[in-house]
């Protein structure tokens, strides 16, 4: 039986991750004390990294402000203190500048602004200071930026990258299956959602694309499954709207 209409829904935007390990001493205690404002009260969190920058504490309580704003979820704003964290990190030739242009990336692109944040991801990528799964995650938000450029090829091999770096990450198989999908690789798509699947089947938006890639594979079972399993997981966010509208076809949802 030929499938209709895939269910429909923007990858959401993910809140850019604090370092995983602060500065050196004797600077050690305040960053970890601005950052613990900045996470659990942000707004004495930007009041402590405003004290601190006039104060001398430079790219450091930049990088505090940042998190602050970002815990706010006011993005233009960390992705603008992010980078002149970044900018004065390169200033004073410290390598920590990879990880705050990675940070200003992440936080335009949750304020939806792709050009900002692949400019601050090509910097952050470009210093070659960033490894593991910090560089993982730096080529899998440059994919996301490629993709609402409209740069396909480019956000595929990004996310080659990504999936070889940062593999324990749900997100980045995710948005590999869901690329070679819209670019009718249905194999990968298939490989790709699978290895999601084993890490987060518990995700609506894992089973939304698990159900778009049975339609696109003709699995009708499948697709009624997953599309069921998101609207279940997530009744009334997006990813259960999407879930249940794609449903209606099959006359399984109101």
């Amino acid at each position: 039986m030929m499938l209709f209409l895939l269910a429909q829904i923007a990858a959401p935007a993910v809140p850019a991750p604090p370092p995983t390990a602060g500065p050196p001493a004797p600077e050690q205690q305040r960053w970890e004390d601005c950052v613990e404002l900045a996470v659990g009260d942000p707004a004495r969190g930007i009041a402590e990294a405003e004290r601190w920058r006039i104060a001398g504490g430079r790219f450091l309580a930049q990088q505090c402000l940042g998190m602050a704003y970002a815990s706010q979820r006011r993005w233009i704003s960390a992705g603008g203190a992010f980078e002149t964290a970044a900018r004065e990190a390169e200033a004073a030739r410290d390598v920590r500048a990879s990880k705050y242009w990675a940070q200003a990336g992440n936080a335009w692109l949750a304020a939806a602004d792709p050009a900002k944040a692949r400019t601050a991801l090509d910097a952050a990528l470009a210093t070659g200071n960033l490894a593991g799964l910090e560089l993982g995650e730096a080529h899998l938000d440059r994919a996301r930026a490629l993709v609402a450029a409209g740069d396909l090829g480019g956000a595929r091999a990004d996310l080659a990258q990504a999936v070889l770096k940062a593999p324990a990450d749900p997100m980045t198989w995710l948005l590999s299956a869901t690329l070679a999908r819209r670019t009718g690789d249905l194999p990968l798509a298939q490989r790709h959602i699978k290895e999601a699947l084993a890490r987060a089947d518990d995700d609506a938006s894992v089973q939304l694309e698990a159900g778009n890639i049975a339609a696109m594979s003709r699995d009708e079972a499948g697709a009624k499954a997953a599309w069921e399993r998101a609207a279940q997981l997530a009744p009334g966010t997006e990813q259960g709207i999407a879930a249940r509208a794609a449903l209606k076809q099959f006359g399984a949802a109101e």
